[in-house]
């Protein structure tokens, strides 16, 4: 069929799909219409923050402020001293992060001290219940708060505080931990467990720059 042979409803239905193929355009700030869920993203499999920072970028695409606010995530000294995500934000006109995270990792033999990291994360807890209730963010993405509140150096009820305490219209995302958060289970709107089918960590493999880190 060519286009002169076409139905008008064939031409119209035509024209509406080639309207919404999907192209990039300059962004420009704007509000969301339908934010204020809370999303809880955990398990022992890798991705977790990776689909955190998914969301944020497209959201951050559509002009919407996002905040990325990492805990443990302080630096370690087997990956350089650079992440690509923090790259690519610094690029973005409504993208912002921080990290609170201390330098190592709490509970490893690394040459941290385990009170800083408990500091470290009750810092970030504080800077969160700021963040969340404040109508400046669209979304508020907090990584590895939930590993935090596992490992003891956060309170699992303050996590709940802060849900409740949040401004109703911010989207709130929750990354991190391999055990299961059951005292979130009532009080997110998505819940998404990241399970490990394999990973090249257990055959030795480090982190590599551009996928890790």
């Amino acid at each position: 069929m060519t286009p002169d042979s076409r139905s008008p409803d064939d031409a119209r239905r035509s024209e509406e799909h080639e309207d919404r193929t999907p192209t990039a355009h300059t962004i420009e700030p704007d509000e969301p219409e339908e934010f204020g869920c809370v999303q809880v993203w955990w398990g022992d499999g890798k991705g977790k923050t990776t689909a955190a920072l998914g969301m944020g970028f497209r959201a951050a695409g559509h002009g919407y402020r996002v905040h990325l606010l990492q805990f443990m995530k302080g630096g370690a000294g087997s990956v350089e001293n650079v992440r690509g995500e923090y790259n690519a934000i610094e690029r973005l006109p409504t993208f912002t992060y921080e990290a609170t995270g201390e330098f190592g990792w709490h509970g490893f033999s690394d040459g941290s001290d385990d009170a800083s990291h408990a500091d470290r994360a009750e810092a970030g807890l504080e800077r969160a219940h700021d963040l969340a209730t404040d109508p400046e963010h669209h979304m508020l993405i907090l990584d590895e708060v939930l590993y935090a509140a596992n490992r003891g150096l956060i309170e699992p009820a303050d996590v709940v505080g802060l849900i409740e305490s949040k401004d109703p219209d911010l989207e709130l995302v929750l990354t991190g931990g391999h055990s299961k958060p059951e005292y979130l289970y009532d009080r997110a709107d998505l819940i998404t467990n990241v399970r490990k089918e394999r990973h090249m960590i257990d055959a030795g493999q480090g982190a590599r720059k551009g996928t890790e880190y």
